[in-house]
Parts: structure tokens; sequence; C-alpha cells
């Protein structure tokens, strides 16, 4: 008999380096106040499920993300440095004008040159996308059976989307990657399934935004 496991994505609530366009990696910046209204909202919509176990990246905006998703039902996430977003070297904190300005050749590389291309100082996509899916298939394995619940960024869930849905590195992104969204995915003994992806249902009035 099949031991199905259920993974709950969750990307960060909106941060002040999303509404101002920058690239944050594995720098950080707090939540918004809109980012906090949205993780809070989460935590009310999905307090009822249950969870086995609750993951969350070590990155700030991911921890804070978690602790307010996980208060009313009594969740605490535990950190995850697989789930972290991609290394962005040198282009981290700038928006793209200062990317372009301080780095041209970097961030034109970075813009062009493929998965292989590593940012000075970070990863490239293809070593993130490793990492990601090394991330999943261990949380995967450690709770064959089980619900998991885990926070993360809009780069983690980007890799893995591609990874279960067996998309190129190369391939152009034409699915949603949203604050706060609630996206499943389902682990068998034959692969990985899609369940629901981008669902902001709980959110109402609240926008989110998509990843850069």
């Amino acid at each position: 008999m099949d031991q199905n496991t259920i993974i709950t994505l969750i990307r960060h609530g909106e941060t002040e380096w999303n509404l101002s366009g920058r690239w944050q990696g594995h720098a950080d910046s707090p939540l918004s106040s809109r980012g906090v209204e949205q993780a809070k909202a989460l935590g009310e919509r999905i307090k009822s499920e249950k969870f086995d176990f609750y993951y969350s990246s070590d990155l700030g905006r991911a921890l804070n993300t978690s602790k307010l998703v996980g208060e009313p039902s009594g969740m605490v996430a535990q950190p995850y440095s697989g789930l972290r977003e991609r290394d962005l070297g040198v282009l981290e904190g700038l928006n793209t004008n200062e990317m372009e300005e301080a780095h041209p050749e970097v961030y034109t590389s970075f813009r062009n040159d493929g998965p292989d291309f590593q940012v000075p100082g970070g990863e490239s996509f293809r070593q993130f996308y490793e990492r990601c899916l090394t991330a999943i298939e261990e949380l995967a394995s450690m709770h064959k059976g089980s619900k998991i619940a885990v926070v993360t960024h809009g780069g983690v869930l980007g890799a893995i989307f591609r990874y279960v849905l067996k998309l190129s590195l190369e391939a152009d992104r034409n699915f949603v990657l949203l604050n706060c969204s609630l996206n499943r995915i389902e682990h068998k003994s034959d692969g990985w399934n899609l369940i629901s992806w981008g669902d902001v249902a709980h959110l109402k009035q609240l926008d989110s935004l998509d990843d850069a």
C-alpha cells in the first residue's frame, strides 16, 4: 500500500524589499505590514488542518512568517537551511537598476547565460535547483505518509515546481509564486504529483505579489 506524503509549500509573506524591488537571496528584509496580515490570514485558514511536521527556511522573513502562520494552531516550525532562497552573491540587496549600474556584466550573464552561470559569491540556478530537490526529497523520505507544511521562498517554490512537473531549467516561467500562497504536492511510490498551486483564497482583499 502506498504511503502518500503531502507537502504544503508556503511562500513567506510580503517583505519591504519585495515592495521596493530589491532582490533578497540570503540577505533579508522584514515583513511589510501587509505581509504580516497575509501570514495571519493564512494561519487562520489552516488552523484546523492537521500537519504532522512543520518546517521553515532559516532566513528571517520565512521564520517570521512561520511563527505568524503557526500561532493559531500552536505549530512551531523547525528551521531547515536547505529551504533557503537562492544565494545571489554580489547582486543581493540591489534592485534591477542598481545591479545594472554596479555589476553590468554579472547582471547580463545572470539574465542571459542560462542555469549554469554562477553569480560571484552565490549559486548558479542549477546548483540552487539541486539543493532544493535534495531538500524536498529528504523531507519526503524522512516523513513517509505524513502531512508536512513548509514555509520557504519564491525561488524554492519555482525550483520544486519544475522538478515535480519535469520542466526544463531553461524554460520560461509561466506559473505564479505568490506571497503567502498554498502550494500542494504529493509524493507517491512512483514519483511526484502536483495537487494545487498558487492558492491565495484566504487573502481576500489583500494583494499578493508574484516573485521577481
